[in-house]
């Protein structure tokens, strides 16, 4: 007894205090991140900083750009094109709750109740990316081509005859309307939202359910209480995964839609190439990025989850 009640016995001040790394050793983390940040350097940092400097510039393209910290190019850019930008976040939106309303059963299926055809459906989820993102859209238009096949069950089901009186569709037409837009960016980013939802949902422990269920919980309780809760960091991750590069999208909007449903990706792409009106451009693009910024901020803080896949 007195063994095991004796104190173990004191260490030696050279054996509790650990001394750093000596000579290459100390170094080595830093020269692995190196590479990283000269990338983020070179590839982020230096054009953001040059596209900061081209909004505040005035000129033109034969004349040459000057800086004269002209900041009215941001209340010009927005008092004129704000109806794209609302249009830009609508579109986005709508696209990210279809998302997590098609993806999160999926994955659902995918980490319970899958088994040996995991792997299979997964290789399907991801099976798109295969392909590039221009053919995968313009792959849309014969699916919602008029008269089609699609066009026809949507008719036969007078699905068209509400989407019409919401303004999503124009008569029996689905192409070059909001719809076919929301359809294209919904089927695209498909994948960003099924990917942390199973990521998040196949970590749940299934001894929770098993718990629940002991305790005589029906299967919506124990999703609404366990499953869900617990999947909410697959839920914001590929929320922001969706929305945040599906505002910025002009490819979708471009093959799918019409001049009434261009988004603001449209108007940048349109300011850079076209109209060689690089400061607006640039200013639009800051705009963009610092309204995704504010909305992602205030949805992470109040999904009330800091633990992201």
């Amino acid at each position: 007894m007195s063994t095991l009640t004796e104190a173990p016995p004191p260490l030696s001040p050279a054996a509790s205090e650990k001394k750093p790394p000596r000579g290459r050793g100390r170094w080595t983390p830093y020269w692995l991140l190196l590479p990283g940040i000269l990338w983020l350097l070179v590839f982020f940092a230096a054009p953001m900083l040059y596209q900061a400097s081209t909004s505040v510039q005035t000129g033109s393209l034969e004349e040459g750009y000057k800086v004269t910290w002209h900041f009215v190019t941001y209340w010009d850019a927005v008092s004129e094109y704000w109806p794209q930008f609302l249009r830009s976040v609508a579109y986005a939106a709508s696209a990210t709750v279809l998302c997590l309303l098609l993806g999160y059963p999926l994955a659902y299926l995918i980490a319970f109740r899958a088994g040996r055809w995991r792997n299979l459906i997964m290789i399907l989820v991801i099976a798109p990316f295969f392909t590039s993102f221009l053919i995968r859209t313009l792959a849309w238009k014969t699916i919602l081509a008029d008269g089609g096949p699609v066009v026809g069950a949507l008719n036969t089901l007078h699905v068209l005859d509400v989407t019409s009186w919401l303004g999503w569709t124009a008569g029996d037409r689905v192409l070059a309307t909001p719809l076919a837009v929301v359809c294209g960016l919904t089927y695209n980013f498909l994948p960003f939202m099924i990917l942390p939802l199973y990521t998040s949902l196949e970590r749940i422990d299934g001894r929770l359910h098993e718990a629940a269920g002991d305790l005589y919980a029906k299967p919506s309780t124990v999703f609404r209480k366990v499953t869900f809760p617990l999947s909410m960091p697959g839920v914001v991750s590929g929320t922001l995964l969706t929305f945040i590069p599906a505002t910025g999208d002009y490819v979708n909007a471009s093959l799918l839609g019409s001049a009434d449903t261009g988004m603001i990706g449209n108007v940048i792409q349109s300011q850079f190439l076209r109209v060689l009106d690089y400061p607006t451009a640039a200013a639009l693009s800051f705009v963009l990025m610092a309204a995704i910024l504010a909305m992602v901020t205030v949805y992470i803080r109040k999904s009330g989850t800091e633990d992201l896949v």
